[in-house]
């Protein structure tokens, strides 16, 4: 019985034991994440594919959605199958393997944070210089700042998981098992980087942005009548910056928990609470398309372009579905 319950029977006490979970809890659990999972990458599909084929959308702001989207569907595609699979089976694929997929896991992440501060400097810009927005922010731009934050997430993954990459499995203590092993500098490294600092960027600047957007709407009442042209474009940035002002909170509602518990990776937790926080770092990839559809008009368009293949036309990317 004891070599049943092994991921690698051979190997006696090398061998990590299988994971052990009541067949009901785990046809739920694997059921719900598995849901959370196809959802996850069906949705950021369709905003890849809205914002890549639609010419009214190549602004600079879809273009950082964009690569939010693309970040969010490899979550939906790679980490959230992966980790489904680990909850229910022994990881079979050898340790080169496991330190690739604990690579990918950490670009992904790490672009995801890259590019929320993006957007909310890409807002503070367009809120609180209006001016010079179309000049400093231009479409080329923010895809060179978005390859430029998956360059980084790329680099840094590396740097992170240096010794995990070049020594592939040196510090499990079994075999069946697949966890990231980065040393305690780069954990505290890692929790400045990743967390404090893009945090502590991304809450300024939209503080800065709330001021300026209710100053802005007050004078925008109060003149609506002798700037009325004015008064449209700037409703139509106000409008952007609250949605992307949605689209931060949640991130920080879903990303602030785990890196607390990281931080408090010592400690006795409770492994169920445990797995609900880092699953919610996941669940975050699901409801940035699902804010989309709730305030963006555009998106609800294309999907239906999309489902009913009115994009194979001939001239549909020329669509206005703005």
């Amino acid at each position: 019985m004891e070599n049943q319950e092994l991921c690698f029977p051979e190997l006696l006490n090398a061998s990590c034991k299988k994971p052990t979970l009541h067949w009901t809890n785990a046809v739920l659990v694997n059921m719900l994440l598995s849901f959370i999972s196809l959802i996850t990458t069906v949705l950021n599909l369709l905003v890849i594919i809205s914002v890549s084929h639609f010419r009214k959308l190549h602004t600079p702001t879809n273009s950082l959605l964009l690569s939010l989207a693309v970040s969010d569907f490899f979550v939906g595609l790679i980490t959230m199958t992966g980790e489904i699979y680990m909850r229910t089976s022994c990881w079979y694929f050898g340790d080169l393997m496991c330190s690739l997929y604990n690579f990918v896991t950490y670009i992904i992440t790490s672009s995801s944070v890259g590019i929320m501060v993006l957007i909310s400097v890409d807002r503070y810009v367009a809120i609180c210089d209006p001016m010079h927005y179309p000049t400093r922010v231009t479409e080329r731009r923010a895809k060179l700042c978005a390859f430029c934050c998956w360059l980084y997430a790329t680099l840094y993954s590396g740097t992170t998981l240096r010794d995990d990459l070049i020594y592939p499995g040196k510090y499990k203590n079994c075999h069946g098992i697949c966890f990231a092993y980065p040393s305690s500098f780069a954990v505290t490294l890692d929790f400045v980087l990743s967390f404090i600092a893009p945090i502590t960027v991304i809450v300024v600047l939209y503080m800065r942005v709330f001021v300026v957007a209710v100053s802005q709407a007050r004078a925008m009442r109060s003149h609506i009548t002798a700037v009325p042209v004015t008064v449209k474009a700037k409703k139509s940035e106000l409008k952007a910056a609250r949605t992307l002002g949605v689209l931060v909170v949640v991130f920080l509602m879903c990303f602030c928990p785990y890196y607390f518990i990281s931080l408090l990776w010592g400690t006795l937790l409770n492994p169920v609470f445990a797995s609900f926080i880092y699953y919610l770092v996941y669940f975050n990839s699901c409801m940035n398309p699902l804010i989309y559809a709730l305030f963006y008009p555009w998106f609800r368009k294309s999907v239906k372009h999309i489902v009913t293949l009115q994009i194979l036309q001939p001239g549909s990317s020329d669509a206005n579905i703005l």
